[in-house]
């Protein structure tokens, strides 16, 4: 069945040809006017234009969005725009004459460039212009030159993660519980306003890593590699349909800077340990990128299970022990093929390791009498590898006007396994059993997309789009006497899914710059998925289906530190490989587990108002949201012998959710080196759907209640290098359609010191170090059930980190990142932003449009010898 990817191949190749055929217009600097030589004349600008670029002062990264004003000398405002997602702005039809060019944005200071002349019709560069903090901030925050903790953009909130020093030697799943809006539980599974059902991106990118398991791929990306985390709550048309929560874009962190470099990060903890190896190499056109991490870590855990029937009860007890191995390795390469079209290919390799050695009591009653008891030893293993190859192509056909053409395959492998021993009171073993379940996800992914502006203030988006995703399962059972040979057991299920998925999608989105500082944001998305299913080589009828989804932003800015947001999208929530997987899992034999192949997606509503400010030092985030989600995929818990005590979990399209809530964030600068930020999480959630008994009748069964959350962070810089940060993060219980899932909390402390001006950091911390552990408890409850589950993870922690980077830089110019693939498509999981193989070059910005930018005065000798220098390079 795998085979099927391939004959669709040319289906998806004839989705992209249009966008190819724009790609063969000549390159170079007049490759613009050739291909629109014969446009009609509103493409060509009436008067002059001044072009330049706006970065971050601190890390020199792309400022979108940014107000460009253009004034005459006699202070009349007469033309603007803004800057696009790479930070470049172009004022047209701009009359001969001297001006000043004012550019402002939120969170930072005002830059006023005076005296740029416009002569002739020719175009005026001015550069890089780089903008620091706020006025406002400069006294109590620039003194330390840190970048923002949180910044707000128009269609996102992210999360400066290099910022954070304490989650070193960590993983994804450390960081993100930081993040606003955000909530992960203990086995780093991810929520966004208390939805689960999100689209989780690495660099823009998706894997099948992420597809099959969002947890364990949070456990192969190291904290220290994480740049930036992006929230994209109401994703445009441009995005793919899925993730009724919204997006999770993870930016890594990456080098563009012309030399090598090379970063070891390491860390020792007495629950876990890690090593990294992160480095890169520039050189002309071209640009190397290569790192590793790994990551072992052990736990013991504590586990209670009580299950009350009418006239029975089951209690169970596990003492368990954890250990586990994941790693994540890429090799990225970029290469200018000429000063408008960039190439960039990439090969990222995660694998993971996952061990569980429990010790099982479980004891039945009947109508209070015991019944039996029985002892099992269980030990379970989670393995699997994933690999991940792109190769994408970027076409700048002029200034704001781009042609992109981006390809990937990803698969994964994952075998969940396990062996059970039946023991007697004197623990020799007298049976065993061994589930064997052995899956693979493979998707095959081409994308083009294009830009078009269209004066100063609109800008159209197009693009196309294919899938072809093929999930298999092979999943048996094995049984043996003792310590005999495993041999097949006929009387368990066995069996094997092909699954096949393929998606069309086609996209239009259309932006509008209105007087008063308004953003419109308006696109229509239409997705077309075809399945084919077999389950033991016999057909699983499962309905193609049609889907327009639209989505609508709004974003005024008030005054220069306030924003305020309106915003509707609808999106689409495609299962999951482990809710299709037909396996039934008894490795818990009070509790089984089987997925669904029959599941249809679910069809969500999201509403949105938020409000951004700067008052005073204090940064502040708040938003009221909505949702209203038809068709909803929920776990479901049925008994299937009550005598025995045992349920079935299964997941089943049977019901509706409606969710109203509020999420609040701030950020206050006490000093200059001291920082508060935190934010909490508040939610009212209502679930309906229909349950079946234990006598077979189905009945309508609700449950509603309020979600929440919270989190605090401080950050002092001392004197010295020294650094002090503190954390807590606490989730509440969460409503499900049969009960409740409990919450957990944990804290850390740290410390870190710089060493050899900055090059090396030792740090020292502490989690959970006041307790024994944490324990989530969650409870179910039916007309004929109850359930009652404790899980007493033993994680205290203390941990030591040290990271020293070597290597030599040298400023080299700004690099320009290819779009690459963004699956945004299945149950349990962006634009541009860049990072890791994802980035390609971009056009040359020289030294004297940079003095221009910072200062348009006379040019000395040595600047004119520059120049001159740099013209003739320019002509190599």
């Amino acid at each position: 069945m795998r085979t099927r990817l391939y004959p669709n191949l040319l289906f998806l190749l004839g989705l992209l040809l249009p966008g190819v055929a724009l790609a063969a217009f000549p390159a170079g600097a007049d490759a613009g006017a050739t291909a629109f030589s014969k446009s009609p004349s509103r493409w060509l600008p009436a008067a002059g234009s001044i072009t330049g670029v706006v970065t971050d002062a601190t890390d020199g990264s792309p400022v979108a969005y940014a107000t460009v004003s253009l004034y005459t000398a006699a202070e009349a405002l007469v033309n603007g725009t803004l800057t696009d997602e790479a930070g470049r702005f172009t004022v047209t039809d701009v009359a001969d004459g001297t001006y000043r060019v004012e550019i402002t944005f939120l969170g930072y200071e005002k830059i006023s460039v005076p005296d740029v002349t416009v002569a002739g019709g020719k175009a005026t560069a001015l550069g890089t212009i780089k903008l620091g903090a706020s006025a406002e901030l400069l006294e109590e925050v620039t003194v330390t030159g840190q970048r923002s903790l949180i910044e707000e953009k128009v269609d996102r909130l992210v999360y400066n993660a290099e910022q954070d020093k304490l989650s070193k030697g960590g993983d994804a799943a450390d960081v993100l519980r930081r993040v606003p809006l955000l909530q992960v539980d203990l086995e780093g599974n991810v929520s966004l306003r208390g939805n689960s059902n999100i689209r989780v991106l690495i660099n823009n990118k998706p894997s099948t890593i992420i597809a099959s398991s969002v947890a364990d791929a949070m456990k192969m990306i190291p904290a220290d590699q994480i740049k930036s985390v992006e929230v994209i709550t109401s994703p445009s048309a441009k995005y793919d349909a899925e993730g009724s929560g919204g997006i999770i874009n993870i930016i890594t962190q990456k080098n563009s800077l012309a030399g090598y470099f090379l970063n070891v990060d390491t860390g020792l903890g007495l629950r876990g340990s890690n090593l990294g190896l992160n480095g890169s190499y520039r050189k002309g056109k071209f640009g190397l990128t290569l790192g590793g991490f790994g990551r072992a870590f052990y736990n013991d855990a504590e586990t209670s299970l009580v299950q009350q029937f009418t006239d029975s009860r089951s209690e169970q007890f596990g003492e368990a022990s954890d250990n586990g191995m994941f790693g994540r390795y890429n090799l990225g390469l970029d290469y200018d093929l000429t000063d408008r079209q960039f190439l960039s290919a990439g090969i990222r390799f995660g694998l993971r390791n996952f061990n569980r050695d429990q010790l099982q009591t479980t004891s039945v009653y009947a109508n209070e009498q015991p019944l039996s008891t029985f002892l099992r030893d269980i030990e379970s293993e989670r393995t699997g590898n994933s690999i991940d190859l792109n190769l994408d192509y970027l076409y700048v056909i002029k200034a704001g006007r781009e042609l992109s053409v981006s390809t990937l395959y990803s698969t994964t492998d994952e075998n969940t396994n396990f062996v059970s021993s039946s023991l007697n009171g004197q623990q020799t073993v007298l049976n065993r059993l061994q589930n064997l379940n052995d899956n693979n996800n493979q998707e095959i992914t081409l994308q083009t997309d294009y830009i078009h502006p269209i004066g100063e203030t609109q800008i159209v988006e197009a693009g196309a789009k294919g899938i072809l995703r093929q999930v298999n399962s092979d999943y048996r059972y094995l049984s043996a006497e003792g310590e005999g040979a495993f041999t097949a057991d006929g009387s368990r299920p066995a069996g094997q899914l092909d699954y096949g998925q393929d998606i069309v999608a086609a996209y239009g989105a259309y932006t509008l710059s209105l007087p008063g500082e308004v953003t419109v944001k308006a696109g229509m998305r239409y997705e077309q998925t075809r399945i084919t299913a077999t389950q033991d080589n016999e057909a699983i009828e499962i309905p193609d289906y049609d889907n327009f989804v639209p989505s609508l932003n709004l974003s005024k800015r008030v005054g220069q530190a306030t924003t305020v947001k309106a915003a509707y999208s609808r999106r689409i929530q495609r299962p999951w490989l482990r809710q299709l997987n037909p396996n039934v899992n008894l490795e818990n034999t009070q509790n089984i587990e089987v997925g669904n192949p029959l599941l249809r997606p679910e069809l969500t509503d999201n509403y949105e108002l938020g409000y951004s400010s700067m008052l005073g030092k204090t940064y502040l985030n708040l938003s009221l949201f909505g949702r209203n989600t038809a068709n909803a995929i929920n776990e479901v818990r049925t008994p299937i012998d009550s005598l025995d005590g045992t349920l079935l979990t299964t997941y089943e399209n049977i019901g509706q959710e409606q969710a109203v809530g509020m999420n609040v964030f701030l950020n206050l600068y006490l000093t200059n080196r001291w920082t508060v930020n935190g934010g909490f999480d508040l939610d009212y959630a209502r679930l309906e759907g229909l349950v079946t008994g234990l006598d077979g009748i189905s009945v309508t069964q609700t449950n509603s209640g309020f979600n929440y959350g919270g989190r605090l962070m401080s950050q002092l810089k001392m004197n010295n290098g020294w650094s002090a940060q503190a954390f807590t993060f606490m989730r509440g219980r969460r409503v499900q359609l049969q009960g409740s899932r409990g919450g957990f909390g944990m804290y850390a402390l740290g410390v870190s010191k710089e060493i050899n001006e900055g090059r090396g950091t030792i740090g020292l911390s502490a989690e959970n170090f006041a307790g024994q552990g944490w324990t989530l408890r969650s409870e179910l409850e039916t007309a004929s059930f109850t359930q009652v589950r404790e899980d007493l993870l033993l994680n205290r922690n203390v941990k030591l980190t040290f990271s020293y980077k070597f290597g030599e830089l040298e400023a080299d110019r700004a690099r320009r990142k290819t779009r690459g693939v963004s699956n945004d498509d299945l149950m349990g999981g962006g634009d541009d932003g860049g990072g890791g193989a994802a980035a390609s070059p971009a056009p040359t910005q020289s030294r004297r449009a940079a003095r221009r930018a910072t200062a348009p005065v006379k040019k000395d000798k040595k600047a004119k010898q520059d120049d001159k220098e740099e013209s003739e390079e320019e002509k190599q």
